[in-house]
């Protein structure tokens, strides 16, 4: 077991910069095993009393340090970092993707006709971890979706790339994949083809999703993107689990650079009412 001491003052492992803790772990190791080594080493007063424990210690400060860290898409407070796209004809609709009370919010309304309007964050990713929360409401007749590896054609007006799918009139559907590359337009998991193919019994079983008028109106979505393989997780239940090879990667993919690699976003449907919300966004990249 091994401690700083600074101007009197014990400084945990976790809270030292890269010089201190490399000079930490030079003396940990030239330590004498069972033996106490005190080093005065620019200032820094360090103790070794056990250089197997001390040793052990840094390697695994040293892996926490190396390991990819979770990091925040969304501020809580602003659309920083977000970009919304859409069809020249709605770009008049483009606030109804807000920041309301520390979370994402979109919301459209009955009768108010548009199509695709999509926000997309400013950074790609391709293996990763996306982690967040969603809220949604008993009364929506909208759809929505968490895209990953995803790409918007401006010129063509279209997004490419696999989309989560979350649609609260149909619960039991959250967590499907479907592909909106323009090619394709059909669900990766389950294998099925067309959306209107997709029926509750291809849910798993024990699957949950609850709308704001319950006790627990805050939803976990968890989606694991490495290599070609795609997971969805909805409050702690399995979804799909998709191996893409052969999809993910053939030439439309390719072409369109998205199934592999891209932005990731959220989206409103055409057609219907949606109130849908975001929050606690986060990702970690898997190397």
């Amino acid at each position: 077991m091994f401690c700083f001491r600074t101007s009197g003052v014990l400084s945990r492992c976790f809270g030292i910069r890269a010089a201190m803790f490399a000079a930490v772990f030079v003396a940990a190791w030239n330590a004498q095993c069972g033996e106490v080594s005190t080093k005065q080493m620019n200032g820094l007063m360090i103790t070794v009393e056990d250089r197997s424990a001390a040793a052990a210690t840094c390697e695994e400060m040293a892996g926490s340090l190396a390991e990819p860290q979770w990091r925040s898409l969304f501020n809580g407070k602003n659309l920083d970092g977000w970009t919304v796209k859409s069809r020249p004809e709605d770009r008049d609709k483009h606030g109804y993707w807000k920041v309301v009370d520390g979370a994402i919010e979109a919301e459209t309304f009955a009768n108010r006709k548009h199509n695709y309007i999509w926000l997309l964050h400013d950074e790609e990713y391709d293996d990763f971890e996306l982690r967040m929360k969603v809220q949604t409401f008993a009364g929506t007749t909208g759809n929505s979706g968490v895209q990953v590896r995803s790409r918007y054609d401006d010129e063509a007006s279209w997004l490419d790339g696999p989309q989560v799918d979350i649609h609260p009139p149909g619960p039991w559907r959250t967590g499907f994949l479907y592909d909106e590359t323009r090619e394709a337009k059909i669900w990766l998991w389950p294998d099925v083809g067309r959306a209107a193919n997709a029926k509750s019994h291809h849910a798993p079983t024990g699957w949950k999703w609850f709308q704001s008028d319950s006790g627990e109106s805050w939803n976990d979505v968890h989606i694991l993107c490495q290599g070609t393989k795609i997971k969805t997780i909805i409050n702690g239940v399995t979804v799909a689990d998709y191996d893409g090879a052969g999809r993910l990667d053939d030439a439309a993919h390719r072409q369109h650079e998205v199934g592999m690699r891209g932005h990731i976003g959220l989206q409103i449907h055409p057609g219907q009412q949606l109130r849908i919300r975001f929050k606690d966004i986060r990702v970690k990249e898997i190397r």
